[in-house]
Order: C-alpha cells, then structure tokens, then sequence
C-alpha cells in the first residue's frame, strides 16, 4: 500500500510503500511513574514502509525527539555488561589502528552516560560527548567525560568545527536510526570529520530483523531500519563513502560501518551489496510476507503464555527496554499473563512498563518470588542474562525465549 504524501527519509521521494501494520503504540522507553499513571498515556500509529527509491526502510510517525529522548529517558548502557565489553573491545582497536594518541580528538554522538568514551579517556586521549538526555550526559561528566547535553545537529556541527574540534573519529552507536533529521545528521557528521577521519557506526541489520522476525526491535525511537544498499546511498549524498562494513552479534544482529571522506570501497561492502541484491532487499517484494511472520510469532507466543498459565504457573518477565515494550504490547501481555518485569537498571525500578503497566522490579525479586518461568524480553543478551540468573535455573526456574520462535530452555 502506498503511503499517501509521504516523503523518504533519506532521498525525499514519495511513493514509499507500506508492509507492516503494528497499530497503536506507546513511546518504547516512557517508563511509567505512579503519577503518570494517573495521566493520559500517548499511543501513536506505527507503520513500517520501504522506498523504491533508495531502499531505505522506515516509520512513517515522527514524534519530537524532546518527547522521548530528554526528561524520563532512562536507557544507560552502563548497566549491559555485554555492550561495555564489546565497545571495550571497539575502541581498543581504533587506538591501535588508526594510531590513536593524546593528540587524536574522539567525539561519540548519543555518548549516554560515558559508558564507551571512558576507555578513550583511560588512554589520555581527548574526547567530546554530545547526548540531549540530562541524566546520562551527567553521568557521562562523573565518568570523567566531558559532555554537551544537547541535541546534534549540522548547526553544532558547524558551531564545533568554527571552534577547530574536528575529529579523527566520530562514533556514533545506535543513534543514526533515532534522528528524524537523517540527511542533517549524516552532513553533520561529514562537518566534524578530519580529512583523514573516521566515522565508526554501529547500526541493527535490517536482514537479521526481517529474516529473524525481530518485530519488537521496531518503534517509535527507531525511525529507519538500514541495508548497506541504503547506507551507501544516505553517506554518497553527502560525500561520504561506506568504506568497510563488519556483522556482529549484538542485539540481534549489528552492522558496524567504517565511513570515511575519502573512497577506498573494499571488499566486505562490495559482498554485501551483491548479496542484498541477490536477495532482493532492493526490493519491496522481499518484506512482504513479514506481517504474517509477525502475526504467527505473536499468536504462538500468546498462546504459549496462556497455556501455562492455565495450568497453574507463574511468569514473570525480564527487561524493561523499548523491545520489551514492543513485544509486551504487541502480543497483548498484560498483567493476566505476566506478574512483574525485573531489570538491572535501577532508574527503572517501582516503575511501570509502557502501555501495560507491568510493575519492574530488581532482578532479585526472581529469587524472592521463584516464578515458574521467565520470558526473556531482552532476548538480544539471553545468554548473559541466563548466566547472571544460574542460582535461578537451578532452583528449577525457566526461561522462555520469544524470538525468533518461541521457546522454553
């Protein structure tokens, strides 16, 4: 179905079609107070739609960014032991390659607390966060990393180069997806470049969402969903080229660019945009059929859940993240289904799940309460979160992993 007057994110054409339908749905991360129980809570369509034009995969709903990344936003990497260790392991490897010293400028769009420009900070090299969320740009500053507590933007981008803070690595993990000025951002990131810098991004691979039935991984928050045929087009546009490109496991399947000024395509993006064109995600007949994947996932999960309540157990849920939002939501998992939500943020505590209003506690409470299973909402980190919880399993607990199929370990 086209999606009547809608211009592309990236190219600005119109014609875009849509192929999936969630419905209604509240902002992923508004974790609820009791006070805002007591409120009116927002719900906003979610419509998922491909262009013809440049590939780009996208949300047709803009919500401003003030509305969800400022005040009660409470996503702090910090508490993902998987992802400190992977962005760790990231920087480790950008000092040693690129030669790295106290001379080298690192600026991190959406830096959230620190949690990865802290390493950069170990190491005496100088570094700029940006993040609009106050509490995370504080935290970033007590971790030692200085910190704007803004937006970015192509005007702070230009306002930072007049200033001489150019880089000679900009990252940028989990944030190209989130901003509604996509054409902006990208500019903005060709501005603070170095002649001879770097871009290091980190995106989820919209292969991996389609062919794993990752639909929770869709929201309000993720406003774009990239193949590499897309990026190489959004970064060309503003002289920019997608130089190397590197799939990696976390959350679900990532892919981790390397974006520079300068054109020297190697061979991992070349393989990649002949696949994708093989498989025909430069097309829309390859999303198709993905609202009945959804559809199947979401009545076979209900229908787990119900079946082993009917017999007497207790479930509860762990992880308060946006996905879990989405999947609680979707498949209509509310408090007839599952008791309580745990999550290791304690920002998140005594509050409630968006749309639902699962009460979420701390991840002892599994312990305390010994439910008969848990469904793992943060399934892109099932394995950490299984080892965290061993004392759990082996005092007979469960867990149930949702996708790509459900089911019970």
């Amino acid at each position: 179905m086209k999606a009547e007057n809608a211009r592309c994110r990236s190219c600005n054409q119109q014609g875009i079609e849509i192929f999936l339908d969630l419905g209604l749905k509240p902002p992923s991360d508004r974790i609820m107070t009791k006070e805002m129980m007591n409120q009116p809570e927002p719900f906003y369509p979610l419509e998922v739609a491909f262009c013809p034009h440049c590939t780009l995969v996208q949300i047709l709903e803009t919500i401003p960014p003030e509305d969800l990344f400022t005040d009660g936003y409470e996503y702090y990497s910090s508490f993902l032991p998987t992802l400190l260790k992977h962005s760790r392991e990231n920087v480790l490897d950008l000092i040693k390659s690129r030669k790295l010293n106290a001379e080298s400028f690192i600026i991190e769009l959406a830096s959230n607390d620190g949690y990865l420009l802290k390493n950069y900070v170990k190491m005496g090299i100088p570094v700029l966060g940006i993040d609009p969320a106050p509490g995370q740009a504080k935290a970033g500053e007590k971790a030692g990393v200085p910190t704007l507590n803004t937006f970015f933007t192509k005007d702070l981008a230009d306002k930072l180069c007049d200033e001489g803070k150019q880089a000679d690595v900009v990252h940028a993990n989990n944030v190209l997806a989130h901003v509604a000025d996509t054409n902006g951002f990208v500019e903005g990131i060709h501005i603070l470049l170095k002649e001879n810098g770097i871009a290091v991004i980190e995106v989820p691979y919209l292969k991996e969402l389609i062919d794993h039935c990752e639909f929770d991984t869709i929201y309000h928050e993720h406003l774009c969903y990239f193949s590499v045929t897309a990026l190489d087009y959004l970064f060309r546009r503003h002289s920019l080229f997608l130089n190397e490109v590197k799939k990696i496991p976390i959350h679900g399947g990532t892919l981790r660019l390397y974006v520079e000024p300068k054109e020297a395509v190697g061979e991992s993006v070349i393989k990649m945009l002949a696949d994708e064109a093989d498989q025909k995600m430069d097309q829309v007949v390859y999303y198709k059929n993905f609202s009945e994947k959804v559809n199947h996932l979401k009545y076979k999960l209900y229908d787990l859940l119900r079946s082993l309540k009917t017999k007497g157990n207790t479930i509860a849920a762990y992880g308060a993240a946006a996905k879990g939002t989405m999947m609680i939501n979707h498949v209509d998992i509310d408090t007839d289904l599952i008791d309580f939500v745990v999550d290791r943020n304690i920002h998140k505590h005594g509050k409630y799940m968006p749309g639902k209003h699962l009460p979420i506690f701390n991840t002892e409470k599994l312990l305390k309460e010994m439910p008969d299973f848990v469904l793992i909402l943060a399934w892109n980190f099932a394995e950490e979160i299984m080892e965290q919880q061993k004392e759990y399993q082996k005092k007979g607990g469960r867990f149930i992993i949702p996708v790509p199929e459900p089911k019970i370990v």
